[in-house]
């Protein structure tokens, strides 16, 4: 017989099993710690990689495809500052090596008309008329078709130099000297020298080849730059391989996924952005540190070119990490996330209705589409995603396109998986039974209310 004492030992020890019970099921918190603690290292090691491999990758694909060199730097011998700027150059030194004291006693007296009429009215200055009419043939040159074609053929036949003046090794036509990229416009002032000659100008051909420099890029620390740029080049498209993969290995250690998942494309988005902050702060910096004898106009045409791709990279990729962050949050079960789902559901529901309505029928896609949806939805996110990896040199527009692409393939999956009500299921039919004073069932088929359903 149990007495109160039993009673309460009993109750005691029920209390003592179902506290052990309850502990034994509880994760270990000091596991977990430790988990989201590495989980957390791995992510911030991503995103502190995440700009050295956008930068890596630029790297090897200016310095290792000659074409996407070439591609970058064309654009530049049609832009206006290089063009004023190569024109200056050039007829600085042609002015170096004409003598004006000689220039109208050594021409013949039949070309004397020609010459006269071509400079013009000489006024008080012989020099600067001189200099002007240079200047004219000059700028006629570089922005001919000629200059476009010298242009790209010297960029493509020094690519080679171009690597080996930014990794240090080695010398070529575009050289580091005094810490400054330099780039020979010999062939450009060989092609002004002819159009002076047949204006009249013949004094011209007594100009011996004259080797001068155009600056490209100056810096006190290229030195540096040389270093880091040879390592990144080294590291190639491993460098940004290796992010993701930390990053995705410290999402996949996490204990909350999903959050993880949305912290690590956020981080990798900010890691980018403040990547672009900062080439558009060196751009001010570095254009700052010219010398007066640089065009800074040119410089800074120089630079928008060479980064381009680079800038169009971050822009990607801050694109991607919000995109993946906005879906990781969408998947999950807040309540916020929850409302937008129930209207996304909610639109597709009333306008499949819509269209039933109006008799519009999927047919045997319908059945189909419903039996396999998963694998469906599953299709179509990898479709996304291999057209992503496929795609040459995306960029931010493409990840966005892709995105909206892949929410329209799956709003049109969910479409046609939305079963439509069967005819004559879509309005109730009217029950005209009748319930018995007594409550007890009618032959309607309804139950009295004293009885359990």
């Amino acid at each position: 017989m149990n007495t109160p004492e039993s009673d309460r030992e009993l109750e005691s020890l029920r209390a003592r099993v179902a506290a052990l019970e309850e502990e034994a099921a509880r994760p270990p918190v000091r596991r977990h710690r430790l988990r989201s603690f590495f989980a957390a290292l791995l992510i911030v090691l991503g995103c502190v990689l995440a700009p050295l491999g956008i930068v890596a990758a630029w790297t090897a694909d200016e310095v290792g495809d000659t074409d996407r060199y070439v591609e970058t730097v064309a654009p530049l011998a049609s832009d206006p500052d290089v063009q004023a700027a190569v024109a200056n150059r050039v007829t600085g030194a042609v002015m170096e090596h004409i003598d004006l004291t000689d220039l109208l006693e050594g021409v013949a007296p039949e070309q004397r008309p020609l010459l006269e009429k071509a400079l013009g009215r000489l006024g008080d200055s012989l020099e600067g008329a001189v200099r002007s009419f240079v200047h004219e043939k000059a700028e006629e040159v570089v922005s001919s078709d000629a200059f476009e074609t010298v242009w790209t053929d010297a960029n493509r036949a020094i690519h080679t130099s171009v690597v080996r003046a930014l990794t240090g090794s080695g010398e070529g036509a575009v050289q580091i000297k005094n810490d400054t990229v330099t780039l020979d416009l010999a062939p450009v002032i060989e092609r002004v020298k002819t159009r002076l000659v047949d204006s009249g100008l013949t004094v011209a051909e007594k100009i011996p080849e004259v080797h001068t420099d155009f600056t490209i890029l100056k810096s006190d620390d290229i030195g540096k730059v040389k270093t880091g740029f040879r390592l990144l080049q080294l590291m190639g498209l491993w460098l940004p391989v290796i992010a993701v993969l930390l990053a995705a290995g410290g999402v996949l250690l996490s204990v909350h996924r999903r959050r993880s998942l949305i912290a690590a494309a956020l981080g990798f988005a900010g890691a980018a952005l403040i990547l672009g902050i900062g080439l558009t702060v060196f751009r001010t910096v570095y254009l700052n540190a010219l010398p007066d004898t640089v065009s800074q106009a040119a410089a800074g045409s120089v630079y928008d070119a060479l980064i381009r791709l680079l800038r169009t990279t971050v822009r990607m990729v801050v694109t991607l990490g919000v995109v993946l962050a906005v879906a990781a949050w969408l998947s999950g079960r807040g309540r916020s996330a929850t409302v937008v789902r129930q209207l996304w559901h909610s639109g597709i529901a009333a306008t499949r209705s819509t269209a039933d309505r109006f008799g519009m029928r999927t047919g045997p896609v319908g059945p189909f589409v419903r039996r396999h949806r998963a694998w469906i939805t599953w299709i179509l996110v990898a479709a996304a995603i291999l057209a992503y990896v496929l795609w040459s040199y995306p960029t931010g527009w493409v990840v966005l396109g892709l995105a909206l692409a892949l929410l329209f393939a799956l709003a049109v999956a969910e479409f046609l998986a939305d079963e439509p009500d069967e005819p004559g299921e879509t309005e109730k039919m009217p029950d005209h039974s009748t319930k018995s004073p007594g409550g007890t069932p009618t032959p309607g088929g309804t139950t009295s209310p004293d009885e359990t359903p």
